[in-house]
């Protein structure tokens, strides 16, 4: 079942492929000069994913429209039936805030998810415009809300798979471990860190882990250089503000403790204390927040 299903989903990709380039486009240049509501929208006041925390009332409001309908509380559920209209447009607009820094295939799947959510938006409003004639007959109007709700079902479904399958808005520090350990720090051919650039991200690797350095006057910090929000190298960015700025969705991470400053990334980065090893060189320690 779940095989068929994926491929059900796949054979969408023809025409959500396109759609998504173009709403990409019209996304960014919204949200461009409006960044901080931006941020807000992506939750990075929260530390959470906004859009994930807002999409459960709606589905939750329009199963008890449902349910209400089937009970004959057709004023209950009309009640119902205008929350769930509410809180799907609050979800929407958290969701394309998230949309607008998704990219490849990701984009493609969350494009047939926003799709289907716009879909069966419009068929709960034709649904709530119905039964606001207060109807005799309330077939039609309760048959379209039924409808809407499988639609949102399959949407919910394939949005699932945009964070569980393609680990859209998930730290791509998440399953890294604390670390409590010294480790030797390879600077490549720089022997003394005191002369690299001034304000500029520099690349370096501890162990298995790819390192960012920044020079603040007499001070080195250090930061994981893989990107929290979607994988972006923190060492091509730039300093900005006393932050590094990812080259790929423009997230900031504050270079003394690796704190989010702007979104669309929500989780911290990693940071790193420094000193002089005993035989020579650097060592690296994550410092544990």
């Amino acid at each position: 079942m779940g095989r068929f299903i994926a491929r059900l989903i796949a054979a969408q990709d023809g025409w959500a492929t396109p759609l998504g380039e173009f709403n990409h486009r019209w996304l960014n240049a919204l949200f461009r000069p409006i960044r901080p509501l931006k941020d807000f929208l992506n939750g990075v006041w929260l530390g959470h994913p906004l859009h994930a925390a807002a999409t459960d009332i709606p589905i939750g409001a329009l199963l008890l429209t449902v349910i209400l309908d089937l009970l004959n509380q057709p004023a209950a559920a009309d009640v119902a039936l205008v929350a769930t209209i509410l809180f799907m447009l609050a979800a929407a607009v958290t969701g394309a805030a998230d949309y607008a820094d998704t990219d490849g295939t990701a984009r493609v799947r969350a494009t047939t998810h926003s799709t289907l959510m716009v879909l069966a938006l419009l068929l709960l409003l034709i649904s709530l415009v119905l039964r606001a004639g207060a109807p005799a007959d309330r077939t039609i109007p309760i048959a379209l809300s039924l409808i809407g709700f499988l639609i949102v079902t399959a949407g919910a479904y394939i949005g699932g798979d945009v964070v569980y399958i393609f680990g859209n808005m998930v730290s791509r520090h998440a399953f890294r471990g604390a670390g409590t350990k010294w480790i030797k720090l390879d600077t490549g051919d720089v022997r003394d860190l005191a002369t690299i650039p001034e304000a500029t991200p520099t690349k370096a690797k501890a162990g298995i882990n790819d390192l960012v350095l920044v020079r603040v006057a007499d001070t080195i910090h250090a930061m994981h250089a893989v990107c929290s929000h979607a994988g972006g190298p923190l060492a091509q960015g730039t300093f900005v503000d006393g932050c590094v700025e990812c080259p790929w969705h423009g997230s900031r991470f504050r270079v003394t403790d690796g704190h989010v400053r702007r979104g669309p990334a929500l989780y911290d980065q990693p940071a790193y204390e420094i000193r002089a090893a005993e035989g020579g060189g650097y060592e690296v320690r994550r410092i544990t927040s």
